[in-house]
């Protein structure tokens, strides 16, 4: 089998981390990392010293035009997804792309409507339906362990955002950044995956005064096609612990993902208590699906066309008096 070449575009936490899934004993014979661009020498001078054979670029035109790819995984800020996806659709390229899919609806829908006439792999980093917690959910869902579904809360809560691990220029801007773009994407794709279509009714975000600085509260309304209810309640910068959760409240019994990955499960009038979830459902890396999608072979992979539907939901919650 031909192994697939492949360049990465950005060199910040994520394009180092597919860089090092690739070199995984599992994908290493299966995808070569063959070149790498990112705007700033200092991280292409970083990367150098520990990958010397890899071509390093500063321009991505220059690098998809004077060096062969196969598949091309996209990390740069969301702003800038646009571009670079277009311009690697123009070259037949397939696109491996950070989420959210854009920086706004129009891009989003201009990107999907390329890589279809494209004819090429679409793909976008939706990890969650991957991870055994959400796979052992569906499967609670499914078996409707705890009845019919009553209404979902999705919750929030950031003591300090940016979190310690994600200091850049960009993240805190309105423009591009914050918690409902950084980690609410995630959330609205997965509902999306295992519950149906979301809907936004309204949502009241809270600014800071004067400042292009990203939201610090969220309250909003969504529901799904069946008339389920879904709360949104975030908040950043205060006292206390961080929490990113889920909470289902069924007729029969409540299910709770908390913090991403902890599955917890009890009945009508009982406390909650972990369900287990296997390390065998696990479907991750992303990146073994697309390159399996690449090959010609079964995968399980999220495209252009899931990017653009959870970016309407995204779009709604940020922008309520633009939808």
């Amino acid at each position: 089998m031909t192994t697939l070449k492949m360049a990465v575009i950005g060199l910040g936490k994520m394009g180092l981390h597919m860089i090092h899934q690739a070199a995984q004993e599992e994908l290493s014979k299966k995808v070569e990392i063959v070149a790498v661009c990112d705007a700033s020498n200092e991280n292409l001078t970083s990367f150098v010293s520990s990958h010397p054979e890899t071509k390093t670029y500063t321009d991505f035109r220059q690098l998809l035009d004077t060096h062969p790819v196969d598949l091309l995984y996209i990390a740069v800020p969301p702003k800038y997804h646009y571009s670079v996806v277009m311009e690697a659709l123009q070259r037949k390229i397939h696109v491996f792309c950070e989420k959210p899919l854009a920086n706004s609806i129009e891009e989003a829908r201009a990107m999907l409507e390329a890589a279809e006439k494209a004819g090429v792999i679409h793909a976008i980093h939706f990890s969650m339906p991957h991870e055994p917690a959400v796979v052992k959910l569906q499967e609670l869902i499914r078996q409707e362990t705890i009845g019919e579904i009553r209404k979902i809360e999705l919750i929030l809560q950031f003591p300090q955002w940016p979190r310690a691990w994600q200091q850049n220029d960009w993240i805190t801007s309105r423009e591009q950044g914050g918690f409902i773009l950084e980690v609410g994407i995630h959330w609205i794709h997965m509902i999306q995956k295992v519950f149906g279509a979301i809907r936004v009714i309204n949502s009241q975000v809270q600014f800071p005064q004067n400042t292009g600085e990203c939201e610090h509260e969220v309250l909003a309304t969504m529901e799904l096609e069946d008339g389920t209810r879904i709360q949104l309640n975030g908040i950043a910068h205060f006292a206390g612990e961080e929490r990113v959760s889920m909470v289902v409240y069924g007729t029969e019994g409540t299910i709770a993902l908390e913090n991403w990955d902890q599955l917890w499960s009890g009945s009508i009038g009982e406390p909650l208590v972990p369900v287990q979830a296997e390390e065998t459902l696990s479907e991750l890396p992303v990146l073994k699906h697309v390159i399996a999608r690449v090959q010609g072979q079964p995968a399980k992979i999220y495209d252009f066309n899931d990017g653009y539907h959870a970016q309407l939901v995204l779009e709604a919650l940020r922008n309520p008096d633009q939808s």
